[in-house]
């Protein structure tokens, strides 16, 4: 919704493909040509689009890839096409993990003439901003928490494992795997039942900014609040925030602290991290 708007203001005609059972109703009407594809069709995507006259693409927007990845009956549910099957055997039985999932649709799209963009383009104004974001500052405990979490974090994102991390008293309590940021907030909280940890959450280095770019927003702030979370670390400039003032409201009423984070390369802290910290 946020790049349809993004490229309308921007003298840009938007014309959508949706996934079936996965876009938002309200995404065709702010669409001047809409059409529904099959999630396993990729084959066919970058047809659909030459035939709305599109040249380049963004691809935004969630899929439960857990939900689709471990369903017996997916096959039935959603038939894939030549194109699709042939990228599985070739590739994707071998790794499925999501850079390798965008390079094939990427590749898919590139056959039919269509080139993917980067998808915080139109919706620079909502990336995450360096230093504390929110009027409720983090504690010194949660600074801590954060440093001694960021390194740890820039590992995980390098080999592709996850995108978050909890940290309470300089203990990793959970780390984020293909069940997502929500429910692991959830298993986050169950974990450490006394609350006040904090949620680290950034893109590895050289990521691919066409799609899968990390997103937080008000109901990850209010998830957060009600697992016991006190302060959401977030890599500035790298994560969407999802009505970035909303967001940043509905944090100071339920008092967790935001902050953006500059991320470095895997295994060290961000350039400006600790003089960022300290001068808050």
């Amino acid at each position: 919704m946020l790049v349809a708007e993004g490229l309308r203001a921007g003298g840009h005609p938007v014309h959508g493909l949706g996934l079936a059972e996965q876009f938002d109703p309200m995404l065709p009407p702010m669409c001047a040509s809409f059409q529904q594809v099959g999630l396993l069709r990729v084959g066919g995507w970058g047809r659909k689009l030459r035939h709305m006259g599109v040249s380049h693409a963004i691809m935004v927007g969630r899929v439960d890839k857990a939900k689709l990845m471990f369903d017996p009956w997916k096959l039935v549910r959603h038939v894939p096409d030549f194109a699709t099957l042939i990228g599985y055997y070739r590739t994707l039985r071998h790794d499925r993990r999501s850079h390798v999932l965008l390079g094939f649709v990427a590749r898919q799209l590139e056959l039919s003439g269509v080139q993917l963009l980067d998808s915080t383009a139109p919706i620079d104004n909502h990336l995450a901003s360096p230093g504390v974001m929110t009027s409720r500052q983090p504690t010194s405990d949660e600074r801590v928490d954060y440093q001694f979490a960021w390194p740890l974090l820039g590992e995980l994102l390098r080999l592709d494992i996850g995108q978050a991390v909890a940290v309470k008293d300089r203990d990793i309590i959970a780390v984020e795997g293909i069940e997502g940021t929500d429910k692991m907030i959830e298993r986050s909280g169950i974990l450490c039942r006394r609350g006040g940890w904090t949620l680290c959450k950034g893109a590895r280095s050289g990521h691919d900014r066409r799609s899968d770019v990390p997103t937080v927003g008000v109901q990850t702030v209010e998830n957060l609040a009600a697992a016991g979370g006190t302060c959401l670390a977030v890599a500035s400039g790298n994560v969407i925030m999802i009505d970035k003032i909303k967001m940043l409201e509905a944090a100071d009423q339920l008092g967790v602290a935001v902050v953006g984070v500059p991320m470095a390369g895997p295994g060290t802290l961000g350039s400006g991290i600790r003089t960022m910290v300290n001068g808050s």
